[in-house]
């Protein structure tokens, strides 16, 4: 079988969202062939290089998002009216959303219609970019935000909200004037996979127009709630045709797969409000490797008593500042406890966020900090992250009595599942999926609660018989949910039942090199969803008269009189 793996910012980009458990997931596929197909986020992604590939990646395409790149076409009279009208559809469903409609067939309908025509348009001119950045992109927005029942917020926007969210569809819709929906390209793989939804989904739907390719979709976050999560200060109407734009395309997303797998419920509650069909949907936990961290399993007596570990990316989402203001409390009660907090920033605003916590630390433990660069020689430590992978976190979870997660936002939570593999007791959060993945193994607070964090830590490092029942339940419970052998399992299922549900979408040849007849069943060119269940005859216009209910014919004796069958007599001699 031969898989197209589409991501955004991570495999096969070393460090990026979702590298492990894609590149884990190709490893434990070898009889398979994967094409990978990866958006770039930044440019020091781009220096960074890729993981090692095993060699069942076949080929590997990349393009920048993050460089608005001038594709020189230039659009014709015909072109531009194409341009105009289906820019014009999309920006009308924007402007337009409700979301008491958003699963609406016709508003669903016709975002399409507006998707698949840019789509079409881009392939056969060469690209979309430079119209996408025009000011007749710019006009045709502010048409539809300026007609009759819109929004709100859209009839509100000015000049530079409309910029504003010109510049982010296009950023969008950057992958619709790629030159990867060709018959060598994504025409060629039997199914795509998308290692998350939005933009990267973005491509799969394409291959699913232009050459009837099965889709899968997989996200551990759903990408219109990190919308909402990540632009809480920008305009209303910047917001508002945001939200609409990843609202439709996350309905048409799930609409055209042939499975969404959420990586937790969490995840799958939110895909249900954004109208993905129950019955396509399968929860599939990302996989863990339980290998390197047997070891820290097997050796408790490695923990310091007395020791908090914190391991992450070191960014706002992740409430470091309520983590030392609770290790202060903590230090009051147990004044030999310590914190290591193990993990790098992500960018200019996590470097930021460091210092920020470096100097809070410097300023809440005074006696063990002369600056906020000596945070380290006193009861709290920062720590880089030495070594990306497996082995390396294992043994700094090894080093902890308690493994703490203070976030405020979170999606599926894949270093607890690690703490818990190496049989450490947690303190948690209530945030995103940590109550699926604890399942009763761990402590859980309120977010933005120092006094409830701390309370909870305190109870852990005065009782080391709890600690360690938790520790091997918690161990327990991620070997039977969260390792590499399922996830890869669950995975290899779903692509033997997509591939077996759809039909060929390609020319089969003979021995000879001709067609080969019947390879495609004709009902696969029929327009319409034929997948799905059975449409409702249409409703006809009777008499006022007429009625619904079946009329019994009347029990009259009818005498039926026996009939001999005449022989049937060839032509030439019935002539005779």
């Amino acid at each position: 079988m031969r898989i197209g793996l589409l991501t955004e910012g991570g495999y096969p980009y070393v460090g990026g969202d979702a590298g492990f458990w894609c590149d884990r997931l190709v490893r434990g596929l070898g009889h398979h062939e994967f094409d990978v197909y990866a958006f770039s986020r930044s440019e020091a992604q781009e220096d960074a290089g890729w993981v090692p590939l095993p060699p069942q990646v076949t080929r590997v395409r990349t393009a920048p998002l993050w460089a608005a790149e001038d594709d020189g076409v230039v659009y014709g009279r015909r072109a531009r009216r194409r341009f105009i009208e289906h820019y014009g559809e999309l920006a009308a469903v924007l402007s337009a959303a409700d979301p008491a409609t958003t699963r609406a067939p016709a508003e669903a309908d016709r975002f399409a219609h507006a998707l698949y025509g840019l789509a079409e348009l881009a392939h056969d001119e060469g690209g979309l970019g430079d119209a996408l950045r025009s000011e007749t992109a710019v006009r045709t927005l502010e048409r539809a935000c300026r007609a009759p029942r819109v929004l709100r917020a859209a009839r509100e926007a000015r000049v530079p909200d409309l910029l504003a969210v010109a510049a982010r569809l296009h950023h969008a819709l950057r992958p619709l004037s790629l030159d990867w929906y060709e018959e060598d390209g994504l025409g060629a793989v039997d199914l795509c996979h998308a290692a998350s939804g939005g933009t990267a989904a973005l491509p799969g739907l394409l291959a699913g127009h232009f050459f009837d390719v099965p889709l899968l979709v997989t996200e551990y976050g759903v990408r219109l709630r990190t919308h909402y999560l990540t632009r809480p200060d920008a305009p209303p109407a910047v917001r508002s045709l945001l939200a609409a734009f990843h609202g439709r395309l996350a309905a048409e997303t799930y609409r055209r797969a042939a499975f969404v797998t959420p990586g937790n419920t969490h995840a799958r509650r939110w895909q249900e409000r954004c109208g993905a069909d129950r019955a396509k949907i399968r929860t599939v936990y990302p996989g863990m490797e339980a290998a390197p961290f047997a070891e820290a399993e097997e050796s408790p007596e490695r923990a310091d008593p007395h020791t908090l570990v914190w391991i992450g990316r070191v960014e706002p989402a992740k409430d470091l500042v309520s983590l030392l203001r609770a290790f202060a409390g903590i230090r009051e009660e147990e004044p030999r406890a310590r914190l290591r907090i193990i993990g790098g920033p992500t960018g200019p605003e996590g470097a930021a966020y460091l210092e920020h916590c470096r100097a809070l630390a410097a300023r809440l433990f005074p006696d063990g900090a002369e600056g906020p660069h000596s945070a380290s020689a006193g009861p709290v430590s920062f720590e880089e992250s030495g070594d990306p992978e497996s082995t390396g976190r294992a043994e700094a979870y090894a080093s902890g009595a308690v493994i703490v997660l203070s976030s405020v936002v979170e999606g599926f939570p894949a270093g607890l599942a690690e703490a818990m593999l190496t049989g450490r007791a947690t303190v948690s959060t209530d945030v995103g999926a940590v109550v699926e993945v604890i399942g009763g193994t761990g402590l859980v607070v309120p977010p933005r609660d120092p006094r409830a964090l701390a309370e909870a830590c305190v109870t852990l490092l005065r009782d080391p018989e709890r600690r360690a029942r938790l520790g091997a339940a918690a161990r327990a419970r991620a070997l039977e949910l969260f390792t590499v052998e399922q996830n890869v399992a669950a995975f290899h299922d779903l692509y033997l039942e997509i591939v077996a549900r759809s039909p060929v979408h390609r020319v089969l040849l003979n021995g000879t090199g001709d067609p080969l007849p019947f390879a495609t069943p004709a009902e696969v060119h029929v327009p319409g969803d034929w997948s799905g269940p059975a449409s409702r005859p249409p409703s006809r216009t009777v008499p006022a008269w007429a009625t619904d209910a079946a009329v019994r014919a009347t029990d009259i004796p009818v005498p039926v009189t026996p009939v001999q069958a005449t022989p049937l007599v060839p032509a030439t001699e019935a002539a005779r």
